[in-house]
């Protein structure tokens, strides 16, 4: 009965796609003054102006029928309670419980789990005070002046994005460096600046068995070894974040200095637990607290608000109607402020590895596309390099434009011209510009008017192009929270729409599974077990190359 329910809403939708096909927004903004009104919708001190989507009111009440008939709400509170919706690892998923601003009881296996998160917090908070407070001293008794933190996925993006968004808020403290990538020209290139008498070093691994950042790890060992420092030292040097409290203490970290990391928080949801420590010692905790309170009152949002008036589900099932109904393959987020240059690429892990999936929570394949191709950068920078392609290309790109009002500087016009950047490009690919607008435009400018029949077809953009546009005051702690929750719970909402697990990442296993094979085939050229034949000479070009360096 249910799926009959969503599959006739999911028919209805079609249905109203036939009526939509011609409709153009500089016709809807002409015939309804109250538009944006009518289709903005406040909540945390985000804003978020979706009017320029191609949508009425019936459309919206088209797509929040969808949600309910996909039991929106009630998956919505099951991932609250802490059931296990995570069911291809039997997992609950309460990242929104490390956020949680009060002490109420979330249960897993029967066990309130906030005691726990709450331990951990004060524990973080306190290796946060000693360290900015200069107490925490390294092995020569020197306070610690550099941070280096290794980690990959979520437990390198978050921290680091949210570092790089928050700049304006970093007042003292040890500055924070991070490094994910195998290639060691990077880690490299980080330990050429620091003093291993002033650097510690954060690992954040939950297995400590993930290759690239155990490597860097023994590497960045290795450098203090070079050093002098002793095994015996290297706790004053090294923290761990992770599960594998044993492996830890092998490598030289106290178990005094592993920090936790749950099963049921997911790596690219991971910057609000002990994962956030360099967060916090970036901006201190109290902004810390701010950024958790953010998110958490986001969270309440999301529970609470009406469908038709919930920020996470306006731009999910938006998402939804460009993605599937109208074609979209790809999803733009374009900030317009510097500071958010990274989070583009903090949504893109956190969406494409998130429902970048093909078989449903049922175990049957999908008969709908998921996961659009999640891509951006900052404004201006782009409107010189791929907005052509949104305004004239062929392939239509969804865009979310996010605007921080206020500045964080006071130079002199540099904000207004942003702004009105900003609000440019998303009300040109509303309306675009016709044939003839361009070729009077042309004719007016003196042009002949041959030559301008041929020019205006160049300068002809359609429009109907749909983005939303998020403002908000200033880029806080507690607005960032905000912001990255709105964009959490969308991904969900997406997923329940498409009847995904949004939580595990079996499609990452596999390429690490063949990379530990392929690592251990380089210095074996004389097995006989051969794989794929392009590997096989890929292998065979690496050896050669490297011969002369053995």
């Amino acid at each position: 009965m249910i799926i009959d329910s969503f599959n006739d809403n999911w028919l209805v939708l079609q249905q109203h796609l036939a009526e939509m096909k011609n409709s153009h927004l500089r016709d809807f903004f002409a015939s309804d003054s109250q538009r944006a009104e009518n289709l903005s919708v406040s909540a945390c001190g985000l804003n978020l102006d979706y009017s320029k989507n191609r949508i009425t009111l019936k459309t919206r009440s088209l797509l929040m029928r969808l949600a309910e008939s996909a039991q929106l709400e009630k998956k919505r509170d099951a991932m609250f309670a802490g059931d296990a919706i995570n069911n291809t690892e039997n997992r609950s998923v309460l990242h929104t419980a490390l956020r949680q601003q009060d002490n109420k009881p979330v249960l897993v296996n029967g066990i309130d789990i906030v005691p726990q998160i709450k331990a951990v917090r004060l524990k973080v908070e306190t290796v946060v005070d000693q360290v900015r407070n200069e107490q925490w001293l390294g092995y020569s008794g020197k306070c610690i002046t550099d941070v280096l933190n290794l980690g990959i996925g979520g437990s390198f993006l978050g921290p680091k994005i949210v570092t790089t968004s928050l700049k304006p808020y970093v007042q003292g403290g040890p500055k924070q460096h991070f490094v994910a990538n195998i290639d060691g020209n990077h880690l490299h290139d980080v330990l050429t600046t620091l003093n291993p008498e002033t650097t510690l070093v954060l690992i954040a691994s939950k297995s400590f068995n993930t290759q690239e950042t155990l490597t860097n790890a023994e590497s960045t060992r290795q450098w203090f070894y070079d050093y002098g420092v002793t095994f015996d030292q290297l706790n004053r040097h090294f923290i761990a974040i992770s599960s594998n409290v044993s492996k830890a203490v092998a490598f030289g970290i106290s178990s005094d200095n592993v920090f936790p990391m749950w099963d049921w928080v997911g790596g690219r949801y991971s910057l609000w637990s002990a994962i956030g420590m360099p967060i916090a010692m970036a901006i201190g905790n109290d902004g810390f607290t701010e950024l958790l309170k953010g998110a958490a009152d986001l969270d309440t949002h999301f529970k609470e608000a009406p469908l038709e008036q919930n920020l996470p589900v306006l731009m999910g099932m938006l998402g939804v109607w460009n993605h599937n109904f109208f074609g979209c393959q790809t999803h733009a987020l374009l900030p317009y402020s510097h500071y958010l240059r990274g989070f583009p690429a903090y949504v893109q892990q956190m969406d494409m590895e998130s429902n970048g999936k093909s078989c449903q929570l049922n175990n049957e394949m999908v008969s709908s596309t998921t996961g659009p191709v999640i891509w951006g950068a900052e404004g201006t920078n782009g409107q010189h390099a791929f907005h052509q392609l949104l305004h004239q290309g062929t392939s239509v790109v969804p865009v979310d434009f996010i605007q921080p009002l206020v500045a964080d500087h006071d130079m002199d016009g540099h904000q207004d011209m942003l702004v009105a950047n900003c609000f440019a490009q998303s009300k040109t690919l509303m309306q675009g510009k016709t044939y003839q607008q361009a070729y009077d435009e042309l004719v007016a400018s003196g042009m002949d008017s041959v030559l301008a029949k041929v020019i205006a077809k160049h300068k002809e953009m359609p429009g109907n192009r749909p983005s939303n546009t998020l403002t908000f005051d200033r880029l806080t702690p507690y607005q960032l929270g905000t912001l990255i929750a709105l964009y959490e719970h969308k991904v969900f909402v997406q997923g329940v729409i498409w009847n995904l697990n949004s939580f595990d990442q079996w499609g990452v296993e596999l390429g690490k599974i063949l990379g530990d094979d392929i690592l251990a085939r380089i210095d074996r050229p004389d097995n006989t077990e051969l794989s794929d034949s392009s590997t096989e000479l890929l292998l065979t070009q690496y050896r050669y190359a490297n011969q002369s360096l053995t």
